[in-house]
């Protein structure tokens, strides 16, 4: 039987915001990192089921490419790669996210695996026809101290492609005394700023972030939906949430895929974007997504045409670039 033609929406100019450079390693870069690589071994030890019980069960399948990623040449092929990913699915902008400390596995400094997912990025785009910024992560279990610096390597190469800092890891687990110092100082530094919330807990961790770290821009925020008075806090901040449908159904945040709240957002008048956050132990494309959304939810190209055009309102790009991005998607 002949598959399906894709619906014209797969083919959009697309913007991603939320998406794991370490979660995002495909067979095609495994394969250039690990002699013998088979497709059923990336598989088995690269993709994640298809329902996982929850976050943390989730991460346990990010430990064979965290573990790969720990040399110069990976990260590079890494990095790469993912442009070329992008490119494939016709992203025209993307910030990619990662915390360099866990990337010091083989006596890497900090310092020098951003230096090298730096010039990665800039050998990508070279390569693929994709704009993107970096986004640094310090995570949740981390002190104020490990927060402070990845702020300080921000701050020290913003001007080289690095667009702001991310919190990550698990909220269910950890509060945000650790990182409200952090964040503090990066508003009074104008260093742009997002954090994840609203996955793993429910929509009070969304209200934390916003209230207590200050950001505008929420990864997920999806569990805002369980509480009007958040969404409302939302739309009175101008909040923008980064939306990953799929990962979310397959950490168990919603049971099945029409149960997600992502066009009940929208039509509460909540900033969105589309996102992959983990094209690897996922298995997605951004074109599959836009496909579900699609299917499911009746989404049509002005649809997505209108999230990503507010993706790249609150994007870490300066206003020139934006202008110039913004002719590709109108």
């Amino acid at each position: 039987m002949t598959a399906p033609a894709p619906s014209p929406v797969a083919d959009l100019p697309k913007v991603e915001l939320h998406l794991h450079l370490d979660c995002s390693t495909s067979f095609q870069s495994v394969s250039a990192l690990v002699p013998g690589m088979t497709l059923e071994r990336y598989r088995a030890d690269f993709l994640a089921p298809k329902k996982c019980v929850n976050l943390v069960d989730y991460f346990r399948y990010l430990a064979a490419p965290l573990a790969l990623l720990q040399t110069e040449r990976a990260l590079r092929i890494a990095t790469i790669d993912l442009l070329r990913q992008l490119a494939d699915d016709n992203v025209v902008y993307a910030e990619i996210r990662f915390a360099p400390h866990l990337h010091q596995l083989e006596g890497l400094r900090t310092e020098q695996v951003v230096e090298i997912v730096l010039a990665a990025l800039n050998e990508g785009k070279r390569l693929h026809p994709v704009e993107a910024r970096l986004i640094l992560c310090t995570l949740r279990p981390d002190d104020t101290a490990q927060g402070f610096e990845i702020l300080a390597l921000a701050e020290k190469y913003a001007e080289q492609g690095v667009g702001g800092i991310d919190l990550a890891g698990d909220e269910a687990g950890y509060g945000l005394a650790q990182h409200i110092p952090v964040f503090r100082r990066a508003a009074d530094r104008g260093i742009r700023m997002t954090a994840h919330a609203g996955e793993a807990t429910g929509a009070q961790s969304v209200r934390e972030v916003i209230s207590e770290l200050g950001v505008r821009r929420v990864g997920h925020g999806v569990r805002s939906i369980e509480d009007p008075a958040v969404i409302d806090l939302i739309l009175e901040h101008e909040v923008h949430l980064e939306v990953c449908p799929s990962c979310n159904i397959q950490i168990d945040v919603f049971p099945t895929y029409p149960d997600h709240p992502i066009d009940r957002l929208r039509r509460a008048g909540v900033s969105l974007s589309v996102n992959t956050d983990a094209r690897g132990p996922t298995d997605l494309t951004l074109r599959a997504e836009y496909q579900r959304m699609h299917g499911v939810f009746g989404w049509e190209a002005d649809d997505f045409r209108s999230a990503n055009l507010d993706a790249l309102a609150v994007s870490f790009l300066e206003p020139p670039q934006r202008r110039q991005i913004e002719g590709f998607l109108k």
